[in-house]
């Protein structure tokens, strides 16, 4: 093992981990400096040296062997949300789970056959290409006619988002003590061969909120392939987008009401998957509201949600917010003869670890959030 051993999987399962240098050598008994070494690939670890760093970091001794396919991502390369928030190791660590999902997927691809990936001709173009008639409305609009979504509201955002070829994950990175503010909120990348997008419940779990983060990612990929890292101009392309897909603006302008009207915001968030407080602010952007109602509508809401009058609705309850693309691959090869127990052999993982990247946990009641339409002849 020690002869075979790979400096690139000791990073990866030490940012899994979250551990330093510092940490780790406490564990392991080697210095800083020799971890340093051996993640450079300048010095390899004796066999003993690599059962202390598997244990350490809670992965089979043959995690460290090389062999197995892996696209490297840097976190320049994945778009965070509120990137400030969270602290580099957070980053890391995330990243280093968005790696695994891409060597999940990578395995699952050899013997499942995903969706294509089904985005418009102008979301392939290079930025000097792009239609100058592409912002982030005209985005949203083309993406909702390229998926043959009208002008409705969005039933199952995450479904679609897997329908047509973006890999999603859903999974928890929070650890006991974690300050919430600090959680990662939703990330995507498109570095990996597949486009993916990255959801936590860490920040809260609010599927509302979840359905605004997917569609804010969605942004990213189709407007920003190009770019290594995101700016402040590019998370408010990214919002634009995200508001113009989940609420298109002549569709939604015709319900809103001309003043703060709780039950009837309620009412229409329901229906079109999205929060109150995201149509207070779509009624200001439209300028529907003045800018004064909208500050006192804001204050109002963070009362009744400070009291526990408007509550939160999980994201696990309801069908389509929560993914299961990767899920319903490995089901399929369970129903085959290939268990999860072979999954995690060829992946050098614990079974453990291939359900929570998988998504795979105990079956819940799961709800629909948005109700269908009525047909023509109802």
């Amino acid at each position: 093992m020690a002869r075979a051993f790979d400096p690139a999987r000791l990073v990866q399962a030490r940012q899994l981990a979250k551990a330093t240098k510092a940490k780790l050598q406490e564990s392991v008994g080697v210095t800083a400096t020799a971890i340093g070494q051996y993640e450079r690939g300048e010095v390899r670890p004796r066999a003993d040296t690599v059962a202390q760093l598997a244990m350490a970091l809670a992965v089979p001794v043959g995690f460290f062997a090389y062999g197995r396919p892996r696209v490297p991502l840097e976190i320049a390369q994945a778009s965070f949300r509120r990137l400030r928030a969270t602290s580099v190791l957070q980053q890391q660590q995330a990243v280093a789970y968005a790696e695994q999902v891409w060597e999940l997927s990578a395995y699952l691809e050899e013997h499942v056959e995903f969706p294509e990936l089904d985005l418009p001709p102008w979301a392939w173009a290079d930025e000097t290409e792009l239609p100058a008639s592409i912002d982030p409305v005209s985005a949203a609009r083309s993406l909702r006619e390229h998926w043959g979504l009208g002008m409705k509201p969005i039933r199952h955002l995450v479904a679609e988002i897997e329908r047509h070829g973006i890999l999603v994950v859903l999974f928890s990175l929070r650890e006991e003590g974690d300050d919430q503010k600090r959680h990662i909120d939703a990330f995507s990348t498109i570095a990996t061969p597949r486009p993916m997008i990255v959801l936590t419940p860490d920040k809260a779990d609010d599927v509302m909120r979840h359905r605004f983060s997917a569609a804010h990612e969605l942004g990213h990929i189709v407007l920003h392939r190009w770019h290594q890292t995101r700016d402040a101009h590019m998370e408010r392309e990214a919002d634009a987008f995200a508001a113009e897909f989940l609420t298109p603006r002549d569709e939604i302008g015709r319900e809103l009401p001309r003043r703060f009207n709780l039950s009837r915001l309620q009412e229409i968030g329901l229906r079109w998957g999205v929060s109150v407080k995201s149509l207070v602010f779509r009624s200001k952007e439209l300028e529907l509201i003045s800018e004064a109602t909208a500050r006192r509508a804001y204050l109002t809401l963070t009362a009744l949600t400070r009291d526990g009058i408007i509550r939160s609705e999980s994201i696990a309850r309801y069908a389509g917010e929560v993914p299961d693309l990767l899920k319903n691959a490995v089901a399929l090869l369970e129903s085959v003869g290939i268990t999860v127990a072979e999954i995690a052999r060829a992946l050098q993982w614990s079974p453990a670890h291939v359900r929570k990247i998988a998504g795979i946990d105990d079956p819940k009641p799961r709800l629909s959030l948005v109700p269908p339409l009525p047909s023509n002849d109802e």
